[in-house]
């Protein structure tokens, strides 16, 4: 009976090596690229752009290929919290898992938001709450069905996703050079004022850049669902560092040469002026705005989906570990967490509909307390893989053992966890206006760690926790 009872509160391995690719490519398209790419260029030049995004795509490489290591050799769903606990301190584990879990939550939120407003481009005068509830009930259903569910919906988000820019990028190198209208544009406007905003601008769009690369660790939630982790994960990961090449920084030239950064447009962040809209038009795509209103809300569903999964597995690890209620650790016979999966979109649903109330205040402060916690959890994964590979090998174990090997350690991680630092103190750059500091920006800004500092020392206070020494890290993968 207890043999039974083990494999039905199991999560069936149900993504296959297509899922897991498509996952890791589609994973961090979105507004970033398709909106926010455009207010980049804007305000930091196509070159202070090129390079803010190239140094965080530097950054998530070596966080995806530390967590790559860790998820190969030990696939669960709870990743960075298990990792926390078992390699660095059980509170540093218990913080990551409970920060994950509300960031992802509240972000389901935010997309619900996004997709009413989306389609009001079409529908202008239909209600709010209509779409939002069509939304999160999609959502569940997906989430619902099984792990395959969620592997075949987000399996064709991103495949929307990446033809879309696939599209993009063919046509804009055509316009450059002078096939797709007859009139080559050329490169001036990429090379005539590269950074005409200086360090502080560049620095800025740096810190948005994060941002709009979060979601890339959900390579590592998966894990736990993968048919084969130690093959497909190592595929997964290795085709983040073509993305970043191809998706975004070739990307971002073709807009820097296409249109001058000088162009408000650009800075609008309207679906209809989004660059990719623009150039669009340009080639002679008159429902150039249809088109691109249509993708972007497949983004945002994509995006809403993925948080529905990421939020809705770590709270049945943070439940079937003790750090929360028991009955959220419960398995239907499709291997889902419902009971997780409803508390997850309970509290989406409800930070939405605060955005009814009180001008959106409530809102607006729950989403601004899930600003930062992407960054404490790529903190957390570089920290985890350190202390992981120490511990490895000080326990007598070879690294020719390990299905994948993160390469530069310890180079790689040390690098990731300084940018990141400089990430999250770089907020402060936003709350300086004309030689004054808003205080108001910077407190929407950093309300995330006190969260995060509260969650973690009242673990520690309760429990007594210490770091764990390298010798008493479990490196056990079963364990």
């Amino acid at each position: 009976m207890s043999e039974q009872r083990d494999d039905s509160n199991t999560l069936r391995r149900g993504l296959k090596a297509r899922h897991m690719t498509m996952i890791s490519l589609g994973g961090s398209i979105g507004t970033g690229l398709f909106l926010a790419s455009g207010g980049a260029i804007h305000s930091a030049g196509p070159g202070g752009a090129v390079l803010a995004y190239s140094l965080i795509g530097i950054m998530v490489y070596f966080l995806m290929t530390s967590l790559g290591e860790m998820a190969t050799y030990m696939p669960v769903s709870g990743t960075f919290s298990t990792y926390a606990t078992r390699f660095v301190d059980p509170s540093l584990g218990f913080a990551l898992g409970w920060n994950y879990w509300y960031n992802w939550a509240i972000t389901i939120a935010a997309e619900l938001s996004a997709a009413t407003l989306i389609m009001k481009f079409w529908f202008p005068n239909s209600p709010s709450i209509l779409w939002s509830g069509l939304f999160l009930l999609l959502m569940l259903s997906l989430n619902l069905l099984s792990v395959k569910g969620y592997g075949e919906s987000e399996y064709w988000f991103a495949m929307i996703k990446i033809v879309t820019v696939i599209v993009f990028i063919a046509i804009g190198l055509m316009m450059v050079i002078g096939i797709w209208n007859g009139k080559a544009v050329g490169i001036s406007n990429l090379t005539d004022n590269p950074f005409p905003a200086g360090f502080l601008a560049t620095l800025g769009v740096f810190m948005a850049a994060g941002f709009s690369f979060q979601g890339t660790e959900l390579i590592g939630v998966t894990a736990g669902e993968s048919e084969n982790p130690r093959e497909n994960i190592p595929r997964a990961i290795r085709s983040i560092f073509w993305r970043i090449l191809l998706f975004y920084i070739l990307a971002i030239l073709l807009i820097g040469m296409l249109i001058p950064y000088s162009n408000e447009h650009l800075a609008s962040g309207d679906i209809s002026t989004s660059p990719f809209t623009i150039i669009f038009e340009r080639a002679g795509l008159a429902v150039a705005a249809s088109i691109m209103n249509a993708v972007i809300l497949t983004s945002v569903l994509s995006a809403g989906n993925s948080g529905m999964y990421a939020s809705t597995r770590m709270l049945w690890v943070l439940a079937k570990e003790g750090k929360a209620p028991r009955f959220l650790a419960r398995l239907n016979v499709r291997g889902v967490p419902v009971a997780a999966l409803l508390a997850t979109g309970a509290l989406g649903m409800l930070a939405f509909l605060a955005s009814f109330f009180g001008d959106g205040v409530v809102y607006v402060w729950l989403l601004n307390a899930s600003g930062m916690s992407g960054f404490i959890v790529w903190l957390g994964i570089a920290i985890s893989h350190y202390r992981f590979r120490r511990a490895y090998l000080s326990q007598g174990h070879k690294l020719e053992d390990l299905a994948y090997l993160a390469k530069w350690f310890p180079f790689g991680p040390i690098l990731a966890m300084l940018l990141c630092i400089v990430v999250i103190g770089g907020q402060f750059v936003g709350a300086l206006n004309d030689g004054r500091i808003d205080w108001a920006y910077i407190v929407a800004s950093y309300i995330g760690i006190p969260m995060f500092l509260a969650i973690f020392i009242g673990h520690k206070w309760k429990h007594r926790t210490r770091m764990l020494t390298l010798a008493e890290c479990k490196l056990d993968p079963e364990g």
